[in-house]
């Protein structure tokens, strides 16, 4: 289960409860389908895209995929291009950024979706920019690390970019 994480700025993470991190694992706690993530709202800023990629990188953690794991390198670097962008493209004032993910265990993957206010699509199939530009290559590293990956416009405005990335067995041994 997802729990209240407070994270300062360039500090560690700490749960309020003081609990110990490993033992927020709890293998049982789904139908052994599927695990849902409990979707979190964060600022559209660079504190909250990094805060976004954290929590996801915890919240792996407790599905069984450790920080190092190849699933978890993976999953982090797509939420963190994703956050980034919804940051950088799809901001609008006064408005956060929604991520959301689930673990699809039968399917052998994890499905992030980072939803913004902008309703302006990113392009599938993103091409690579010129050698000399410094920017414009995280959704060529999304489309590299995920199985799949795509937008779509969401309700009431806005959009939401997703993307599916395959899973490793888990700590808990298993898929």
């Amino acid at each position: 289960m997802l729990r209240a994480v407070t994270v300062p700025d360039d500090g560690p993470e700490r749960e309020p409860d003081g609990a110990a991190h490993a033992e927020g694992r709890d293998p049982e706690v789904f139908d052994g389908r599927q695990r849902p993530f409990a979707a979190r709202q964060f600022p559209a800023t660079a504190r909250g895209a990094r805060l976004a990629r954290r929590v996801m990188v915890r919240h792996l953690d407790q599905w069984g995929f450790p920080p190092g794991s190849d699933t978890s390198c993976t999953v982090a670097l797509v939420v963190a291009e994703l956050a980034a962008n919804a940051v950088r493209h799809g901001r609008v004032r006064g408005r956060n950024f929604l991520l959301s993910a689930t673990h699809e265990v039968s399917a052998r993957r994890i499905r992030v979706e980072v939803s913004d206010a902008c309703p302006e699509l990113p392009r599938v199939g993103a091409s690579s920019p010129a050698d000399d530009e410094e920017s414009g290559r995280g959704l060529v590293l999304v489309d590299v690390l995920a199985a799949r990956w795509g937008a779509v416009p969401r309700t009431p405005f806005g959009k939401t970019v997703w993307a599916e990335c395959v899973t490793e067995p888990t700590a808990f041994g298993g898929w």
